[in-house]
């Protein structure tokens, strides 16, 4: 993800094209009323021409799950492709937020629908840094086979599914080789702090970095930033339900952790022969805590993951509530190690391998676009005409969840395409849509939207869906409608 600035409704840019030397940013840092959030008045930055460091046909916002499909994609459907991130890697939560444990890619019966990039990326990985179900397993019913694989997340509901946990860092370098060999451009350790919009068109985004303020001009954008940042900061309206939503979990913050030195199998036992016995430990950790984290199994036995601590009442847009998240889940770190130390099995020799270098957010903002998916529609099993993709449904009682073209295009913009947990959608939704296949899903039908935007003269909500669905396919992707009749938008 990049682009974090927690204000949305700032100025834009204004682009000029005549000027060799790119644009103004006058305003750009301009906010409502700055002086009511801090109540410090204000600084006057005057107006600067700032050097345009690329021109690109496709321009990908956020080098996350969604981001890296979405520029892969781009690329593979034959545009040129920049993408910005603003950390040292890509790969966004399901690498630098320890999110390493990929959520379910099969539905009930055990039938991969989130296939494609997705499928790719995870194949790349050597053997020793995947750890899941084997095939032949997903689907399964069988009670044995079930509780095994539910001890490492790999089991939903009394059926096993591929749902692997994998070696952060191995998976930050493969998404890393495969950007450089699509030649792709990269620009790392850049934050976007801006967006140029000329009407109903973004011309582009302003960034930070080491070299100073710069801008990258595009003709087609995708924001896969995960908070909305491009969107937003352009003026469009976008929906947020953080002090409504009947989902606390959705807002809640987190930085996870991994300790190594762990013989996971040694406390797994303990879990299965003692069961009062570890509900003791765990009644006492809460007991001496005051909260207590369930470890996990990582991709090898000697790691254990813990994906807490879920912090509430925090805003994920709000520098203070990001820095004192941070400071909290690392004191509940240590803590956790003294206390497991002390008294779980297998966990004596246990040390700190990694805190998360990003943070754990699940919502902020979602997007305004042309098809806002609900609870309703998945519920009662619609196939959307423009699917551009298929999700696991979140039990049995519901038939496979079909994605529409239209929850990735912004309402507010002729050539903005989002991928990610932002696309639009209810709460209920963003729920399972946020999770890293989702993303990979999304950011991978937004890619290929993209770059037929490009190829087509069309506008994102004008594109033949037909033949975004096509590509999809010759990428490998699942997509039910795909057919030569399906109108275009």
């Amino acid at each position: 993800m990049t682009g974090d600035t927690g204000q949305g409704n700032g100025h834009a840019g204004e682009y000029h094209p005549g000027r060799p030397e790119g644009y103004t940013t006058e305003g750009a840092l301009r906010v409502e009323d700055p002086a009511a959030t801090t109540g410090l008045g204000t600084v006057h930055e005057p107006a600067r021409d700032t050097p345009v460091h690329a021109e690109t046909d496709v321009l990908v916002v956020g080098g996350g799950p969604a981001g890296c499909a979405a520029a892969i994609s781009a690329r593979r459907a034959g545009a040129r492709v920049t993408l910005v991130e603003r950390y040292n890697h890509l790969g966004g939560l399901s690498t630098g937020g320890l999110v390493i444990w990929i959520d379910r890619m099969t539905d009930w019966t055990g039938f991969p629908v989130i296939s494609g990039f997705a499928t790719e990326i995870l194949d790349r990985l050597p053997a020793e840094a995947v750890a899941g179900a084997p095939r032949a397993l997903w689907g399964s019913t069988d009670p044995v086979h079930v509780e095994h694989w539910r001890e490492r997340l790999g089991a939903a509901r009394d059926t096993v599914t591929w749902s692997p946990m994998v070696d952060p860092e191995w998976l930050k370098t493969v998404s890393a080789e495969l950007v450089h060999q699509e030649g792709i451009s990269l620009v790392l350790h850049s934050w976007v702090v801006g967006t140029i919009r000329e009407g109903r068109t973004v011309r582009g985004v302003v960034f930070e970095s080491k070299e100073g303020r710069r801008a990258i001009l595009a003709k087609v954008v995708v924001d896969a930033t995960g908070d909305l940042d491009v969107c937003a900061q352009a003026g469009a309206p976008y929906e947020s339900d953080v002090e409504t939503d009947e989902s606390p979990v959705a807002h809640t913050l987190n930085t996870s952790w991994v300790w190594a030195g762990v013989d996971f199998g040694r406390w797994l036992e303990f879990r299965r022969t003692d069961p009062r016995g570890h509900a003791a430990l765990m009644a006492a950790a809460r007991e001496t805590l005051g909260y207590v984290e369930r470890p996990f199994v990582g991709w090898r036995d000697d790691v254990a993951l813990f994906l807490g601590p879920r912090l509430s009442g925090y805003s994920a847009l709000k520098v203070a509530d990001l820095t004192a998240v941070e400071l909290e889940s690392r004191r509940r770190m240590l803590a956790h190690l003294e206390f497991f130390r002390a008294h779980a099995p297998g966990f004596e020799r246990a040390w700190l391998l990694l805190s998360a270098p990003q943070l754990g957010v699940r919502h902020t903002r979602r997007l305004i676009g042309l098809h806002k998916m609900t609870r309703a529609e998945w519920m009662d099993g619609v196939v959307h005409a423009d699917e551009v993709g298929v999700s696991p449904s979140p039990s049995q009682k519901y038939a496979n969840i079909s994605v529409p073209y239209g929850a990735l295009v912004a309402r507010d913009f002729d050539n903005v395409l989002a991928a990610g947990r932002h696309i639009a959608s209810d709460p209920a939704t963003q729920a399972f849509m946020r999770e890293i296949p989702q993303c990979w899903l999304t950011g991978q039908a937004a890619g290929v939207a993209a770059a037929l935007v490009l190829a087509t003269g069309a506008t994102a909500a004008t594109v033949d869906v037909g033949q975004v669905q096509r590509e999809l396919l010759r990428q490998g992707a699942h997509v039910r409608p795909a057919t030569e009749d399906v109108p275009a938008r």
